[in-house]
């Protein structure tokens, strides 16, 4: 009789088949089979699901929706091999989720976020965080796409870069020359320290293997401490993705002050970011004072255009 775990196994590698990554999901469905086998219990119920989404005391509502939520699936899986299995309600746990408030870095922070990469031992260290917040601040790429950029995808010929975001889409981006530059120095110490390394990816840990996403969250804050960038609320902090925020607030900004057409070049950006649907991109761009200035004085001038020409 199969355990558990090697049913959560066997559902990860049918859906994984069909191309879904299930990436943090996927480690919810192998902890949560781990905790039945751990119980003793042969059957998935409501009780016991509920039980482990809300087991971490302290833990978000959101992020316990979350676990349940990848905990159904599974479910769904198993009760289609035996009805015995139930199936957990969507609606046991509330959706509870507050999004944090963007912690926008203008051009000096980052300016001394790569400054204080300089504090960083041994050189190694210090150029893959001072190269990797580079490219994220000039790029826009999301933390996970440049963590798990390969150098197969890094193009320093060309200038360009392929990205695998999300649900493996793949898209290229095209690197300014002064990012070519910097790029093709990371590359140079990279291999000068490993010259056999086995690992592919382009950025690398102190060992030569991939970065570890978690590590890299505790080093980045550690210099945004250095910094000087505070938290400014308990919901707004300093984090990588700040950079991806930065980077489209930045943009927007730039086309209001060359006179851009913003609807006509939506598209552009929710492209280059990675997006389907430009509402997605909307969900990055905060309104800043700067910002939202731009886009009142944008308005005030079309409609004194509109009424000049009636």
């Amino acid at each position: 009789m199969k355990t558990l775990r090697q049913a959560a196994e066997d559902y990860l590698a049918l859906r994984r088949s069909l191309g879904f990554g299930l990436i943090v999901p996927g480690r919810h469905v192998l902890q949560f089979a781990d905790y039945l086998d751990g119980l003793g219990a042969t059957r998935v119920t409501a009780e016991l699901a509920i039980e482990w989404a809300t087991q971490s005391a302290g833990t978000a509502a959101y992020y316990q929706w979350l676990r349940l939520s990848a905990v159904r699936g599974f479910a769904h899986y198993l009760h289609g091999i035996d009805p015995a299995h139930q199936v957990p309600a969507a609606d046991l746990l509330p959706r509870d989720y507050h999004r944090p408030t963007p912690y926008l870095l203008s051009a000096a922070d980052i300016t001394s976020l790569i400054a204080a990469t300089a504090t960083l031992r041994p050189e190694l260290h210090a150029a893959t965080f001072r190269t990797l917040i580079g490219l994220l601040a000039v790029t826009g790429l999301r933390p996970s796409e440049a963590l798990t950029m390969d150098t197969a995808g890094v193009d320093l010929r060309e200038g360009i870069l392929t990205v695998r975001g999300k649900y493996d889409k793949m898209r290229e981006i095209l690197i300014h020359p002064s990012t070519i530059t910097e790029l093709t120095d990371y590359t140079a110490l990279r291999d000068r320290t490993f010259p056999c390394r086995a690992d592919t990816s382009f950025f690398v840990s102190l060992r030569g293997t991939a970065l570890n996403k978690r590590r890299v969250e505790y080093v980045f804050a550690r210099l945004a401490t250095r910094a000087g960038l505070l938290p400014r609320s308990p919901r707004c902090r300093p984090v990588l993705m700040s950079l991806r925020h930065s980077f489209a607030v930045a943009t927007l900004i730039s086309w209001y002050q060359d006179g851009v057409d913003i609807d006509a070049h939506m598209p552009l950006l929710s492209t280059w970011m990675g997006h389907v649907d430009p509402a997605d991109t909307y969900w990055y761009i905060s309104a800043t004072p700067e910002l939202l200035a731009l886009a009142t004085e944008r308005m005030i001038r079309t409609f004194n255009d509109t009424e000049e020409a009636r």
